[in-house]
Protein backbone atom coordinates (compact mmCIF):
# COMPACT_ATOMS: atom_id res chain seq x y z
CA UNK A 1 0.00 0.00 0.00
CA UNK A 2 1.14 3.55 0.06
CA UNK A 3 1.27 4.73 3.37
CA UNK A 4 2.73 1.25 4.83
CA UNK A 5 2.91 2.61 8.69
CA UNK A 6 0.48 0.65 11.34
CA UNK A 7 -0.53 2.91 13.88
CA UNK A 8 -1.39 2.26 17.60
CA UNK A 9 -3.51 5.01 19.64
CA UNK A 10 -4.94 5.11 22.70
CA UNK A 11 -7.83 7.29 23.22
CA UNK A 12 -8.43 6.23 26.61
CA UNK A 13 -7.29 3.99 29.53
CA UNK A 14 -3.72 4.74 29.95
CA UNK A 15 -3.11 5.82 32.71
CA UNK A 16 -6.56 5.81 34.45
CA UNK A 17 -9.19 2.84 35.12
CA UNK A 18 -11.93 3.66 32.08
CA UNK A 19 -12.38 4.79 29.38
CA UNK A 20 -10.73 2.29 27.43
CA UNK A 21 -10.40 2.75 23.72
CA UNK A 22 -7.66 2.01 20.92
CA UNK A 23 -7.61 2.89 17.42
CA UNK A 24 -5.75 0.83 14.75
CA UNK A 25 -4.92 2.23 11.70
CA UNK A 26 -3.09 1.22 8.47
CA UNK A 27 -3.50 3.49 5.26
CA UNK A 28 -7.11 4.13 4.39
CA UNK A 29 -8.44 1.39 7.44
CA UNK A 30 -9.04 2.42 11.52
CA UNK A 31 -10.70 0.05 13.79
CA UNK A 32 -11.52 0.54 17.53
CA UNK A 33 -11.18 -1.50 19.99
CA UNK A 34 -13.87 -1.02 23.05
CA UNK A 35 -15.61 2.28 23.88
CA UNK A 36 -15.73 2.84 27.41
CA UNK A 37 -16.88 5.30 29.84
CA UNK A 38 -15.35 6.61 33.23
CA UNK A 39 -17.50 7.52 36.32
CA UNK A 40 -16.68 11.28 37.49
CA UNK A 41 -14.02 11.42 40.04
CA UNK A 42 -14.58 14.08 42.87
CA UNK A 43 -14.04 17.37 41.97
CA UNK A 44 -16.09 16.89 38.90
CA UNK A 45 -19.18 18.38 40.56
CA UNK A 46 -22.12 17.77 38.74
CA UNK A 47 -20.98 15.18 35.87
CA UNK A 48 -22.87 12.36 35.47
CA UNK A 49 -20.11 9.98 33.50
CA UNK A 50 -16.77 10.61 31.38
CA UNK A 51 -15.99 9.52 27.52
CA UNK A 52 -13.13 9.46 25.74
CA UNK A 53 -12.47 12.38 23.32
CA UNK A 54 -13.01 11.35 19.57
CA UNK A 55 -11.60 13.75 18.20
CA UNK A 56 -9.09 11.95 15.71
CA UNK A 57 -11.71 9.47 14.61
CA UNK A 58 -14.20 12.43 13.97
CA UNK A 59 -11.62 13.60 11.83
CA UNK A 60 -10.88 10.49 9.86
CA UNK A 61 -14.79 9.55 10.09
CA UNK A 62 -14.43 8.08 6.34
CA UNK A 63 -11.53 5.89 7.27
CA UNK A 64 -13.18 4.23 10.25
CA UNK A 65 -14.59 0.49 9.04
CA UNK A 66 -15.92 -0.31 12.39
CA UNK A 67 -15.81 -1.11 16.67
CA UNK A 68 -14.89 -4.12 18.00
CA UNK A 69 -15.48 -4.58 21.78
CA UNK A 70 -13.56 -6.88 24.22
CA UNK A 71 -16.32 -7.12 26.78
CA UNK A 72 -19.43 -6.08 28.81
CA UNK A 73 -18.00 -3.83 30.78
CA UNK A 74 -19.30 -0.44 31.21
CA UNK A 75 -15.50 0.85 30.90
CA UNK A 76 -15.60 -0.78 27.65
CA UNK A 77 -19.34 -0.06 25.84
CA UNK A 78 -20.09 2.67 28.24
CA UNK A 79 -19.32 5.58 25.69
CA UNK A 80 -20.82 4.00 22.55
CA UNK A 81 -24.42 5.25 22.64
CA UNK A 82 -22.70 8.74 22.70
CA UNK A 83 -19.89 7.75 19.99
CA UNK A 84 -23.06 6.16 17.46
CA UNK A 85 -24.62 9.89 17.43
CA UNK A 86 -20.88 11.17 15.55
CA UNK A 87 -20.34 7.99 13.67
CA UNK A 88 -22.42 5.05 12.45
CA UNK A 89 -20.26 2.27 12.19
CA UNK A 90 -21.00 -1.58 12.54
CA UNK A 91 -20.39 -3.30 16.02
CA UNK A 92 -18.78 -6.93 16.46
CA UNK A 93 -18.73 -8.31 19.84
CA UNK A 94 -19.89 -12.01 21.53
CA UNK A 95 -23.49 -12.54 21.64
CA UNK A 96 -23.56 -11.14 25.55
CA UNK A 97 -22.06 -8.23 24.58
CA UNK A 98 -24.26 -7.49 21.89
CA UNK A 99 -27.07 -8.08 23.89
CA UNK A 100 -25.52 -5.77 26.61
CA UNK A 101 -24.96 -3.07 24.28
CA UNK A 102 -28.42 -3.50 22.64
CA UNK A 103 -30.24 -2.54 25.45
CA UNK A 104 -28.42 0.13 26.08
CA UNK A 105 -28.63 1.40 22.67
CA UNK A 106 -32.75 1.04 23.30
CA UNK A 107 -32.07 3.60 25.86
CA UNK A 108 -30.76 6.22 23.84
CA UNK A 109 -33.04 5.35 20.60
CA UNK A 110 -30.18 4.36 18.50
CA UNK A 111 -30.71 0.78 18.17
CA UNK A 112 -32.47 0.26 14.76
CA UNK A 113 -29.91 2.58 12.85
CA UNK A 114 -26.67 0.45 14.31
CA UNK A 115 -25.80 -2.71 12.50
CA UNK A 116 -24.42 -4.80 15.62
CA UNK A 117 -22.76 -8.31 14.08
CA UNK A 118 -22.24 -11.09 16.86
CA UNK A 119 -19.06 -12.90 16.72
CA UNK A 120 -17.97 -16.07 18.87
CA UNK A 121 -14.53 -17.31 20.16
CA UNK A 122 -12.54 -18.99 17.74
CA UNK A 123 -13.94 -17.10 14.85
CA UNK A 124 -12.40 -14.83 12.46
CA UNK A 125 -13.39 -11.57 10.75
CA UNK A 126 -12.23 -9.41 8.23
CA UNK A 127 -12.67 -5.83 8.55
CA UNK A 128 -10.92 -3.70 5.37
CA UNK A 129 -7.37 -4.36 6.16
CA UNK A 130 -7.49 -6.20 9.12
CA UNK A 131 -8.40 -9.64 9.89
CA UNK A 132 -9.35 -10.26 13.58
CA UNK A 133 -9.64 -13.37 15.59
CA UNK A 134 -11.36 -14.17 18.78
CA UNK A 135 -9.65 -15.48 21.62
CA UNK A 136 -11.66 -16.79 24.37
CA UNK A 137 -10.21 -15.68 28.09
CA UNK A 138 -11.81 -15.48 31.30
CA UNK A 139 -12.42 -12.33 33.25
CA UNK A 140 -15.37 -11.21 35.91
CA UNK A 141 -17.79 -11.53 32.93
CA UNK A 142 -19.40 -14.26 30.45
CA UNK A 143 -18.06 -14.02 27.28
CA UNK A 144 -14.72 -11.94 26.84
CA UNK A 145 -12.44 -12.32 24.11
CA UNK A 146 -9.34 -11.40 22.91
CA UNK A 147 -8.18 -10.19 19.55
CA UNK A 148 -5.93 -11.52 17.85
CA UNK A 149 -5.52 -8.61 14.62
CA UNK A 150 -3.43 -9.66 11.75
CA UNK A 151 -1.97 -6.82 9.84
CA UNK A 152 -0.19 -6.04 6.62
CA UNK A 153 2.80 -5.43 8.93
CA UNK A 154 2.40 -8.40 11.52
CA UNK A 155 0.29 -9.87 14.30
CA UNK A 156 -0.76 -7.46 16.96
CA UNK A 157 -2.61 -9.20 20.22
CA UNK A 158 -4.83 -6.92 22.31
CA UNK A 159 -5.84 -8.99 25.43
CA UNK A 160 -8.71 -7.08 26.81
CA UNK A 161 -9.07 -7.59 30.35
CA UNK A 162 -8.20 -11.40 31.59
CA UNK A 163 -6.86 -13.50 34.04
CA UNK A 164 -6.06 -17.14 34.10
CA UNK A 165 -9.12 -18.64 35.71
CA UNK A 166 -8.59 -22.81 36.03
CA UNK A 167 -12.17 -23.25 37.27
CA UNK A 168 -13.97 -20.97 36.11
CA UNK A 169 -17.68 -21.00 37.02
CA UNK A 170 -18.92 -21.59 33.21
CA UNK A 171 -16.61 -24.10 32.14
CA UNK A 172 -15.68 -21.92 29.37
CA UNK A 173 -11.37 -22.18 29.76
CA UNK A 174 -9.25 -19.25 28.77
CA UNK A 175 -7.57 -20.77 25.41
CA UNK A 176 -3.84 -20.46 26.26
CA UNK A 177 -2.81 -22.59 23.40
CA UNK A 178 -4.31 -20.14 20.90
CA UNK A 179 -1.64 -17.61 22.60
CA UNK A 180 0.80 -20.00 22.39
CA UNK A 181 0.10 -20.60 18.38
CA UNK A 182 1.18 -16.23 18.14
CA UNK A 183 3.71 -16.76 20.15
CA UNK A 184 5.08 -20.29 17.61
CA UNK A 185 4.07 -17.87 14.23
CA UNK A 186 5.66 -14.43 15.38
CA UNK A 187 3.68 -11.48 17.09
CA UNK A 188 4.42 -7.68 16.15
CA UNK A 189 2.93 -6.76 19.17
CA UNK A 190 1.23 -7.55 22.73
CA UNK A 191 -1.27 -4.89 24.02
CA UNK A 192 -1.86 -6.46 28.07
CA UNK A 193 -4.10 -5.92 30.50
CA UNK A 194 -2.05 -3.74 33.53
CA UNK A 195 -4.65 -3.05 36.11
CA UNK A 196 -3.03 -5.65 38.72
CA UNK A 197 0.64 -5.55 38.39
CA UNK A 198 1.17 -4.62 41.90
CA UNK A 199 -0.07 -8.03 42.80
CA UNK A 200 2.08 -10.86 43.10
CA UNK A 201 1.19 -14.64 42.46
CA UNK A 202 -1.93 -15.44 40.84
CA UNK A 203 -5.48 -13.93 40.78
CA UNK A 204 -8.31 -16.18 42.98
CA UNK A 205 -10.67 -18.51 40.82
CA UNK A 206 -14.33 -16.83 40.70
CA UNK A 207 -15.61 -20.31 42.07
CA UNK A 208 -13.38 -18.96 45.52
CA UNK A 209 -16.56 -16.58 45.93
CA UNK A 210 -18.95 -19.58 46.05
CA UNK A 211 -16.82 -21.31 48.79
CA UNK A 212 -17.41 -17.86 51.15
CA UNK A 213 -21.37 -17.08 49.78
CA UNK A 214 -22.09 -21.01 51.11
CA UNK A 215 -20.26 -20.39 54.57
CA UNK A 216 -22.08 -16.96 54.89
CA UNK A 217 -25.30 -18.49 54.11
CA UNK A 218 -24.95 -21.81 56.41
CA UNK A 219 -24.42 -19.51 59.19
CA UNK A 220 -27.54 -16.87 58.88
CA UNK A 221 -30.62 -16.88 59.97
CA UNK A 222 -31.98 -13.66 58.71
CA UNK A 223 -32.37 -12.17 54.95
CA UNK A 224 -29.62 -12.20 52.65
CA UNK A 225 -29.06 -8.76 50.44
CA UNK A 226 -26.00 -9.21 47.94
CA UNK A 227 -25.02 -5.76 46.22
CA UNK A 228 -22.96 -6.51 42.65
CA UNK A 229 -21.76 -5.42 39.31
CA UNK A 230 -25.25 -5.75 37.04
CA UNK A 231 -22.71 -7.33 34.33
CA UNK A 232 -21.48 -9.94 36.68
CA UNK A 233 -23.78 -12.91 35.07
CA UNK A 234 -21.00 -15.32 36.63
CA UNK A 235 -21.69 -14.07 40.64
CA UNK A 236 -25.46 -13.91 39.84
CA UNK A 237 -24.66 -17.54 38.99
CA UNK A 238 -23.45 -18.52 42.11
CA UNK A 239 -25.84 -16.57 44.43
CA UNK A 240 -28.70 -18.60 42.29
CA UNK A 241 -26.68 -21.91 42.78
CA UNK A 242 -25.96 -21.17 46.28
CA UNK A 243 -29.65 -19.90 47.43
CA UNK A 244 -31.25 -23.30 46.02
CA UNK A 245 -28.67 -25.41 48.45
CA UNK A 246 -29.84 -23.43 50.98
CA UNK A 247 -34.04 -23.41 49.89
CA UNK A 248 -33.88 -19.76 49.49
CA UNK A 249 -35.88 -17.69 46.94
CA UNK A 250 -34.10 -15.51 44.49
CA UNK A 251 -35.17 -11.43 44.30
CA UNK A 252 -33.18 -9.59 41.88
CA UNK A 253 -33.70 -5.38 42.61
CA UNK A 254 -32.34 -3.20 40.48
CA UNK A 255 -33.42 -2.35 36.31
CA UNK A 256 -29.89 -3.32 35.39
CA UNK A 257 -29.56 -6.57 37.13
CA UNK A 258 -33.03 -6.97 35.94
CA UNK A 259 -32.21 -6.48 32.35
CA UNK A 260 -28.74 -8.23 32.18
CA UNK A 261 -30.25 -11.34 33.91
CA UNK A 262 -32.70 -11.45 31.38
CA UNK A 263 -30.03 -11.07 28.21
CA UNK A 264 -28.26 -13.52 30.04
CA UNK A 265 -30.90 -16.25 30.33
CA UNK A 266 -32.07 -15.82 26.90
CA UNK A 267 -28.86 -16.47 25.39
CA UNK A 268 -27.65 -19.78 27.85
CA UNK A 269 -25.82 -17.65 29.72
CA UNK A 270 -27.89 -17.87 33.10
CA UNK A 271 -29.58 -21.12 34.54
CA UNK A 272 -31.63 -21.62 37.66
CA UNK A 273 -34.91 -24.02 38.56
CA UNK A 274 -37.90 -22.31 37.75
CA UNK A 275 -39.29 -22.44 41.47
CA UNK A 276 -36.04 -20.54 42.44
CA UNK A 277 -37.09 -16.96 41.23
CA UNK A 278 -39.43 -14.87 42.96
CA UNK A 279 -40.07 -11.24 42.32
CA UNK A 280 -40.16 -8.39 44.61
CA UNK A 281 -43.87 -7.97 45.27
CA UNK A 282 -43.81 -11.34 47.08
CA UNK A 283 -41.01 -10.27 49.55
CA UNK A 284 -42.96 -9.54 52.50
CA UNK A 285 -44.86 -12.91 52.22
CA UNK A 286 -41.38 -14.74 52.06
CA UNK A 287 -39.62 -15.93 55.73
CA UNK A 288 -36.48 -13.96 56.24
CA UNK A 289 -34.33 -17.14 55.94
CA UNK A 290 -35.82 -18.17 52.66
CA UNK A 291 -34.97 -14.87 50.79
CA UNK A 292 -31.68 -13.39 48.97
CA UNK A 293 -32.02 -10.14 47.17
CA UNK A 294 -29.42 -9.39 44.56
CA UNK A 295 -29.16 -5.97 43.77
CA UNK A 296 -26.86 -2.95 42.49
CA UNK A 297 -24.82 -0.72 44.30
CA UNK A 298 -21.66 -1.86 45.61
CA UNK A 299 -19.88 1.26 44.75
CA UNK A 300 -22.09 3.76 46.59
CA UNK A 301 -23.59 5.34 43.64
CA UNK A 302 -26.31 7.91 45.26
CA UNK A 303 -29.43 6.60 43.59
CA UNK A 304 -28.74 2.66 43.37
CA UNK A 305 -30.74 0.39 45.36
CA UNK A 306 -28.41 -0.04 47.53
CA UNK A 307 -27.80 3.67 49.20
CA UNK A 308 -31.47 3.79 49.20
CA UNK A 309 -31.56 1.25 51.40
CA UNK A 310 -28.92 2.54 53.36
CA UNK A 311 -30.60 5.75 54.02
CA UNK A 312 -33.77 4.23 54.95
CA UNK A 313 -35.45 5.60 51.30
CA UNK A 314 -36.57 2.75 49.33
CA UNK A 315 -39.76 2.26 48.96
CA UNK A 316 -40.25 -1.94 49.03
CA UNK A 317 -36.89 -2.56 51.02
CA UNK A 318 -36.22 -1.86 54.71
CA UNK A 319 -32.88 -2.74 55.97
CA UNK A 320 -33.46 -4.32 59.89
CA UNK A 321 -31.71 -5.91 62.63
CA UNK A 322 -30.25 -9.13 61.39
CA UNK A 323 -29.89 -8.30 57.66
CA UNK A 324 -26.58 -9.81 56.58
CA UNK A 325 -25.43 -7.72 53.45
CA UNK A 326 -22.60 -8.45 51.02
CA UNK A 327 -21.01 -5.92 48.89
CA UNK A 328 -19.55 -8.50 46.34
CA UNK A 329 -17.60 -6.23 44.25
CA UNK A 330 -14.23 -4.22 44.20
CA UNK A 331 -13.86 -0.86 45.50
CA UNK A 332 -13.23 1.48 42.21
CA UNK A 333 -10.52 3.68 43.13
CA UNK A 334 -12.20 6.82 44.10
CA UNK A 335 -15.35 5.41 45.30
CA UNK A 336 -13.76 4.14 48.83
CA UNK A 337 -15.72 7.41 50.31
CA UNK A 338 -18.87 7.00 48.85
CA UNK A 339 -18.90 3.26 49.60
CA UNK A 340 -18.17 3.73 53.50
CA UNK A 341 -21.29 6.21 54.40
CA UNK A 342 -23.50 3.58 52.84
CA UNK A 343 -21.47 0.46 54.77
CA UNK A 344 -21.84 3.23 57.73
CA UNK A 345 -25.54 3.84 57.54
CA UNK A 346 -26.42 0.21 57.44
CA UNK A 347 -24.57 -0.87 60.14
CA UNK A 348 -26.92 1.74 61.96
CA UNK A 349 -29.66 0.12 60.88
CA UNK A 350 -28.58 -2.90 62.52
CA UNK A 351 -27.55 -4.85 59.41
CA UNK A 352 -24.29 -7.13 59.64
CA UNK A 353 -22.19 -6.09 56.44
CA UNK A 354 -19.32 -7.95 55.26
CA UNK A 355 -17.20 -6.39 51.94
CA UNK A 356 -13.79 -6.85 50.73
CA UNK A 357 -11.70 -5.87 53.37
CA UNK A 358 -13.20 -8.06 55.83
CA UNK A 359 -14.54 -11.32 53.91
CA UNK A 360 -13.61 -12.94 50.60
CA UNK A 361 -16.80 -12.39 48.84
CA UNK A 362 -14.95 -10.65 45.62
CA UNK A 363 -11.92 -12.43 43.55
CA UNK A 364 -10.50 -9.42 41.00
CA UNK A 365 -11.38 -10.07 37.24
CA UNK A 366 -7.62 -9.21 36.40
CA UNK A 367 -4.49 -10.70 35.79
CA UNK A 368 -1.78 -10.65 38.74
CA UNK A 369 2.12 -10.56 38.34
CA UNK A 370 2.95 -14.37 37.35
CA UNK A 371 -0.65 -14.63 34.57
CA UNK A 372 1.26 -11.32 32.81
CA UNK A 373 5.03 -13.23 32.87
CA UNK A 374 2.43 -15.95 31.22
CA UNK A 375 0.83 -13.63 28.74
CA UNK A 376 4.15 -12.42 27.96
CA UNK A 377 6.16 -15.54 28.10
CA UNK A 378 3.36 -17.47 25.75
CA UNK A 379 2.80 -14.48 23.07
CA UNK A 380 6.60 -13.58 22.73
CA UNK A 381 6.16 -10.32 21.11
CA UNK A 382 8.45 -8.80 19.22
CA UNK A 383 7.17 -4.86 21.18
CA UNK A 384 4.97 -4.76 24.23
CA UNK A 385 2.61 -1.98 25.07
CA UNK A 386 1.45 -1.83 28.67
CA UNK A 387 -2.59 -1.02 28.84
CA UNK A 388 -5.64 -0.66 31.03
CA UNK A 389 -4.22 1.08 34.39
CA UNK A 390 -2.99 4.19 35.77
CA UNK A 391 0.39 5.14 35.15
CA UNK A 392 2.07 3.59 38.17
CA UNK A 393 0.61 0.40 36.66
CA UNK A 394 1.75 1.13 32.91
CA UNK A 395 5.37 1.40 34.68
CA UNK A 396 5.91 -1.65 36.70
CA UNK A 397 4.30 -4.00 33.53
CA UNK A 398 7.14 -2.49 31.37
CA UNK A 399 9.33 -3.77 34.11
CA UNK A 400 8.06 -7.11 34.08
CA UNK A 401 8.39 -7.30 30.69
CA UNK A 402 11.73 -5.91 30.52
CA UNK A 403 12.77 -8.31 33.17
CA UNK A 404 11.20 -11.21 30.95
CA UNK A 405 13.93 -10.09 28.13
CA UNK A 406 12.27 -7.90 25.94
CA UNK A 407 14.07 -4.96 25.25
CA UNK A 408 13.65 -1.95 26.58
CA UNK A 409 13.54 0.12 23.33
CA UNK A 410 10.67 -2.00 22.24
CA UNK A 411 8.94 -1.50 25.04
CA UNK A 412 6.56 1.18 24.20
CA UNK A 413 5.25 3.17 27.27
CA UNK A 414 1.91 5.35 25.78
CA UNK A 415 -0.49 7.63 27.25
CA UNK A 416 -3.61 8.57 25.89
CA UNK A 417 -3.38 10.42 22.43
CA UNK A 418 0.11 9.12 21.89
CA UNK A 419 1.11 7.29 18.53
CA UNK A 420 3.09 3.70 18.49
CA UNK A 421 3.94 4.18 14.76
CA UNK A 422 5.30 0.84 13.48
CA UNK A 423 6.56 0.67 9.90
CA UNK A 424 8.73 -2.44 8.32
CA UNK A 425 12.05 -1.15 9.59
CA UNK A 426 10.58 -1.28 13.51
CA UNK A 427 8.63 0.59 15.77
CA UNK A 428 8.71 3.72 18.01
CA UNK A 429 6.41 6.82 19.49
CA UNK A 430 6.03 8.83 16.79
CA UNK A 431 3.73 12.03 18.04
CA UNK A 432 0.37 12.80 19.65
CA UNK A 433 -3.31 13.20 18.46
CA UNK A 434 -5.39 15.14 20.15
CA UNK A 435 -7.06 13.20 22.93
CA UNK A 436 -8.65 13.85 26.41
CA UNK A 437 -11.95 13.25 28.67
CA UNK A 438 -15.68 14.56 27.45
CA UNK A 439 -17.88 15.58 30.40
CA UNK A 440 -21.47 14.02 30.28
CA UNK A 441 -24.04 15.89 32.14
CA UNK A 442 -27.74 14.96 31.86
CA UNK A 443 -28.34 15.54 27.78
CA UNK A 444 -25.30 17.82 27.28
CA UNK A 445 -22.21 16.26 25.79
CA UNK A 446 -18.94 18.04 26.17
CA UNK A 447 -20.30 21.25 26.77
CA UNK A 448 -19.18 21.21 30.48
CA UNK A 449 -15.62 22.13 30.18
CA UNK A 450 -12.62 22.98 32.68
CA UNK A 451 -14.20 26.65 32.83
CA UNK A 452 -17.56 25.49 34.29
CA UNK A 453 -15.83 22.04 36.28
CA UNK A 454 -13.71 25.05 38.17
CA UNK A 455 -16.83 27.40 38.73
CA UNK A 456 -18.45 24.43 40.00
CA UNK A 457 -15.92 23.58 42.36
CA UNK A 458 -15.60 27.15 43.44
CA UNK A 459 -19.10 27.18 44.47
CA UNK A 460 -18.64 23.72 46.12
CA UNK A 461 -15.96 25.33 48.43
CA UNK A 462 -16.24 29.25 49.23
CA UNK A 463 -19.84 29.54 47.74
CA UNK A 464 -21.81 32.81 46.20
CA UNK A 465 -22.02 36.10 46.68
CA UNK A 466 -25.22 37.72 44.63
CA UNK A 467 -25.05 41.78 44.64
CA UNK A 468 -28.43 43.08 43.65
CA UNK A 469 -28.92 46.96 43.03
CA UNK A 470 -31.49 49.46 41.13
CA UNK A 471 -30.30 52.34 39.58
CA UNK A 472 -31.82 54.93 38.10
CA UNK A 473 -30.87 55.08 34.58
CA UNK A 474 -30.35 59.14 33.78
CA UNK A 475 -28.61 59.82 36.87
CA UNK A 476 -27.12 56.51 38.39
CA UNK A 477 -28.31 57.13 41.81
CA UNK A 478 -29.02 54.08 43.58
CA UNK A 479 -32.61 53.06 44.16
CA UNK A 480 -32.73 49.93 45.90
CA UNK A 481 -30.34 48.09 47.78
CA UNK A 482 -27.76 47.56 47.63
CA UNK A 483 -29.17 43.81 48.28
CA UNK A 484 -26.61 41.00 49.15
CA UNK A 485 -27.72 37.50 48.38
CA UNK A 486 -25.30 34.60 49.78
CA UNK A 487 -24.97 30.77 49.65
CA UNK A 488 -22.35 28.57 51.31
CA UNK A 489 -20.77 31.94 52.33
CA UNK A 490 -21.51 31.03 55.82
CA UNK A 491 -20.48 34.64 57.74
CA UNK A 492 -24.34 36.35 57.13
CA UNK A 493 -25.20 34.07 60.61
CA UNK A 494 -22.14 34.13 62.15
CA UNK A 495 -21.24 37.50 61.53
CA UNK A 496 -23.78 40.09 60.54
CA UNK A 497 -21.41 42.54 60.33
CA UNK A 498 -19.79 41.62 57.42
CA UNK A 499 -23.05 42.05 55.25
CA UNK A 500 -23.44 45.16 56.44
CA UNK A 501 -19.82 46.07 55.90
CA UNK A 502 -20.21 44.95 52.13
CA UNK A 503 -23.14 47.11 51.58
CA UNK A 504 -21.27 50.49 52.56
CA UNK A 505 -18.19 49.40 50.65
CA UNK A 506 -20.03 49.28 47.49
CA UNK A 507 -22.16 52.44 48.21
CA UNK A 508 -18.64 54.21 48.91
CA UNK A 509 -17.25 52.38 45.41
CA UNK A 510 -20.35 53.82 43.67
CA UNK A 511 -20.17 57.06 45.14
CA UNK A 512 -16.02 57.24 43.95
CA UNK A 513 -17.30 56.38 40.67
CA UNK A 514 -17.37 59.49 37.62
CA UNK A 515 -20.92 59.89 36.87
CA UNK A 516 -20.11 58.83 32.96
CA UNK A 517 -18.48 55.52 34.29
CA UNK A 518 -21.53 54.62 36.28
CA UNK A 519 -23.48 55.20 33.04
CA UNK A 520 -21.30 52.02 32.30
CA UNK A 521 -23.19 48.51 33.66
CA UNK A 522 -19.76 46.87 32.77
CA UNK A 523 -17.59 49.01 34.39
CA UNK A 524 -19.92 49.23 38.03
CA UNK A 525 -20.33 45.43 37.95
CA UNK A 526 -15.86 45.12 37.66
CA UNK A 527 -15.30 47.68 40.39
CA UNK A 528 -17.83 46.71 42.66
CA UNK A 529 -16.64 42.58 42.05
CA UNK A 530 -12.58 44.00 42.57
CA UNK A 531 -13.45 45.90 45.68
CA UNK A 532 -15.91 42.94 46.91
CA UNK A 533 -13.08 40.13 46.54
CA UNK A 534 -10.25 42.26 48.01
CA UNK A 535 -12.06 43.20 51.58
CA UNK A 536 -13.21 39.55 51.79
CA UNK A 537 -9.65 38.15 50.59
CA UNK A 538 -8.73 40.41 53.50
CA UNK A 539 -10.88 40.11 56.42
CA UNK A 540 -11.45 35.94 55.84
CA UNK A 541 -9.47 34.75 54.04
CA UNK A 542 -12.47 33.46 51.26
CA UNK A 543 -13.06 33.33 47.21
CA UNK A 544 -16.33 32.86 47.26
CA UNK A 545 -18.02 34.10 43.46
CA UNK A 546 -19.22 37.58 42.81
CA UNK A 547 -22.23 38.46 40.94
CA UNK A 548 -23.40 41.63 41.03
CA UNK A 549 -26.48 42.40 39.16
CA UNK A 550 -27.60 46.26 37.91
CA UNK A 551 -30.90 47.04 37.57
CA UNK A 552 -31.63 50.31 35.69
CA UNK A 553 -35.34 51.73 36.88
Amino acid sequence: MQDEKLLIIPLGGLGEIGLNMTVFQYGDDIIVVDAGLMFPEEEMFGVDIVIPDITYLLENREKVRGLIITHGHEDHIGAIPYILRELNIPIYGTPLTIGLISEKLKEHNLNDSTTLIPVRAKETFQIGVFSVECIRITHSIVDGIAFGITTPLGRIIHTGDFKIDQTPVDGELMDLHRFGDYGEMGTLALLSDSTNVEREGYSLSEREVSKAFDEIFSNTKGRIIIATFASNIHRIQQVIDVATKYNRKVILNGRSIINNSRIALDLGYLRYPPDVMASLEELPALPDNGVVLVTTGSQGEPMSSLSRMAMDDHKQIKIKEGDTILLSSRFIPGNERAIGRVINHLFRRGANVFYEQVSDIDVSGHACREEQKMMLNLVRPKYFIPIHGEYRHLVYHARLAEGLNIPRENILLLENGYVAQFTKDGGSIAGKVESGRVFVDGKGVGDVGSIVLRDRQHLGMDGVIIILIGMEKNTSKILVGPEIIQRGFVYEVESPEIIDELKRLIIAVLDEMPAEEKQEGIMVKERITSKVKRYIKKKIDRRPMIIPIIIEI
